[in-house]
């Protein structure tokens, strides 16, 4: 936190989704904050709500439904609620950005990487031109691609996995945001690249001193990688603190169970 307060204060969030078959309750009046710098986990099950309070701070809909949003969201003191989406465009990507769980879904097929990259710097930061496209090579580089500038006109299809993640990431952080959501980064990545994701996110964090909101349904993911946690269940946060002492002493069922999950190693150096 600042001396000035968080930078993101969230007070009895409400996010009701409404699809063509029914209307689902998916956030139930949470509340908390991020400070600036700070990393803060956001773990839970499927469905638990997670990805929808994620969504509900940049005010992003989810494809065929509605969402109806209440409570308050304050993003250094402005209320995003209240902001028009004129405005919201203007924030998000500049502010606020995202890295989003397939990246194959989120980056655009038939665009090359150079054209998606330098049309966000273009529309956020005036940059065009070779201007534009050393930035990307740039940026590239800092997630750890190899080859940047010729790698630069690839189409999505030809880049792994992770690194399409990466490209990703490149793409979040090119206008230097405050805040960086990261919602299930390594969901579809083998377990070798998720560790190298989620270093890279750290590293990036700290290099750029952005606060970072990682949401995970794995306890595992987070440790190591943030100040405090908030653990999801049917909507709400039932339990939230320090990571460490929600890892030793977990007071919420749910909590538990979580932690049950994460594999560990016996004395005997077996998993169990």
């Amino acid at each position: 936190m600042t001396g000035t307060g968080p930078l993101l204060s969230v007070r009895n969030l409400t996010a009701s989704v409404t699809t063509r078959r029914e209307v689902i309750q998916a956030v139930r009046g949470i509340s908390f904050d991020i400070g600036t710098d700070e990393a803060v986990g956001f773990v839970g099950e499927s469905g638990c709500g997670k990805s929808v309070t994620a969504k509900a701070l940049m005010r992003l809909t989810p494809e065929g439904t509605s969402v109806a949003l209440g409570g308050e969201v304050r993003f250094v003191g402005q209320d995003i609620l209240a902001k028009s989406e004129a405005e919201m465009r203007a924030l998000r990507g500049r502010r606020i950005a995202m890295v989003f769980q397939d990246p194959m879904t989120s980056l655009n097929p038939v665009l090359s990487v150079a054209a998606q990259m330098t049309d966000m710097l273009r529309h956020h930061t005036g940059l065009s031109g070779k201007a534009a496209r050393e930035r990307c090579i740039e940026l590239l580089a800092q997630v750890g691609i190899p080859d940047a500038a010729r790698r630069l006109d690839d189409h999505p299809h030809e880049f792994s996995g992770g690194m399409r993640q990466r490209v990703m990431i490149a793409m979040a952080i090119s206008c230097e945001p405050d805040l960086l959501i990261a919602d299930e980064p390594t969901t579809a990545l083998d377990v070798t690249v998720q560790a190298q994701i989620l270093r890279l996110l750290l590293r990036l964090k700290e290099e750029r001193g952005m606060a970072l909101m990682l949401i995970t349904h794995d306890f595992g993911v987070v440790a190591g990688m943030v100040d405090r946690v908030n653990v999801m269940y049917r909507g709400e946060i039932v339990e939230a603190g320090a990571i460490e002492n929600v890892f030793a002493s977990p007071q919420h069922a749910y909590t538990r169970a979580l932690l049950d999950a994460v594999p560990r190693l016996d004395s005997a150096g077996q998993m169990r």
